[in-house]
C-alpha cells in the first residue's frame, strides 16, 4: 500500500459500497457478507426475457428485436445496493468489480460480438456527469477481450424510466434512441439493469435499423 492510500485509510476509513460497513483491507468494495448474500439467477432461465420463470405468462420479450436477453443477478439485496452505489454514489470502481461477476458466469456469447452500452437519458448524464453503461460496458469489454463503441445516443422526449410503470415505458416516443454512424453487424447491448425491457428494445430497434444483424442485451441485474 502506498503512503497516499495509507493516510486515505485513515482520514476516510474505507466501507463496504452495498452496507456501508467497515472493510479491512483498502482496496476492497463489498464486504465478505454483502458478496455471499449476492441474489445469484443462474443459467436456466428464459434465454430471451432473462427471467427465471414466466409463472404460466407469455415471455413479454416475445417478439423483441433483441435476440436474447441475461442477467447473472435478481435486482434485489446486494446486488440492488451496488447498482444504487454506481449509478446515485458514483461508485465508479464498482464497474469493474460487476463487469468481472457477468464475465464469469455469463454463458457462451456471440462471436465477433461488439460491447455497445445502453446510452443514459440526456437529462441523468448531465446531473450525473458520467453514465453508468458505459464504464460497465468498457470493463465488460475489457475482461471478454472484445472491442466496444458508444454509437448509440438518447433523445428522450419525456420523463426519465425510473418510476414509470410498464405502459408508461413501452410507450411511443418516450424512447428515442439513435446509432451515430454504422451498427456493427453483431452488438452485446449492455445496461445495469433490465426491468420491463423497454430501453434494450428501443436500443436494439434503432441498432437494427442501422445494420445489426443481431443484438443481444446482457445486464448486471433483473427485476423479477
Amino acid at each position: 500500500m502506498s503512503l497516499f492510500a495509507e493516510l486515505v485509510a485513515v482520514v476516510a476509513p474505507p466501507v463496504c459500497a452495498a452496507c456501508g460497513a467497515g472493510l479491512p483491507r483498502s482496496d476492497g468494495l463489498v464486504c465478505g457478507p454483502c458478496l455471499r448474500a449476492l441474489p445469484w439467477i443462474g443459467r436456466g432461465g428464459c434465454p430471451r426475457c432473462a427471467l427465471p420463470a414466466h409463472r404460466g405468462r407469455a415471455c413479454p420479450a416475445w417478439g423483441a428485436s433483441f435476440a436474447s436477453a441475461w442477467a447473472p443477478l435478481a435486482y434485489e439485496a446486494t446486488a440492488r445496493d451496488l447498482v444504487i452505489a454506481l449509478k446515485f454514489r458514483s461508485a465508479l470502481p464498482l464497474a469493474g468489480l460487476m463487469a468481472a461477476q457477468m464475465s464469469a458466469n455469463a454463458p457462451p456469447l456471440p462471436e465477433d460480438a461488439v460491447v455497445v452500452p445502453v446510452p443514459a437519458a440526456p437529462a441523468r448524464l448531465r446531473s450525473r456527469g458520467f453514465d453508468p453503461a458505459d464504464h460497465l460496458s468498457r470493463a465488460l469489454a475489457l475482461r471478454l477481450g472484445v472491442p466496444s463503441s458508444a454509437c448509440l445516443r438518447r433523445r428522450d422526449r419525456s420523463a426519465r424510466q425510473v418510476g414509470a410503470g410498464r405502459s408508461e415505458r413501452r410507450s411511443g416516443g418516450r424512447l428515442v434512441v439513435e446509432v451515430r454512424g454504422t451498427s456493427p453487424r453483431v452488438v452485446l447491448l449492455v445496461d445495469d439493469v433490465h426491468t420491463t425491457g423497454a430501453t434494450l428494445q428501443a436500443c436494439a430497434v434503432a441498432l437494427r435499423d442501422a445494420g445489426a444483424e443481431s443484438v443481444h442485451a446482457i445486464t448486471y441485474a433483473r427485476t423479477l
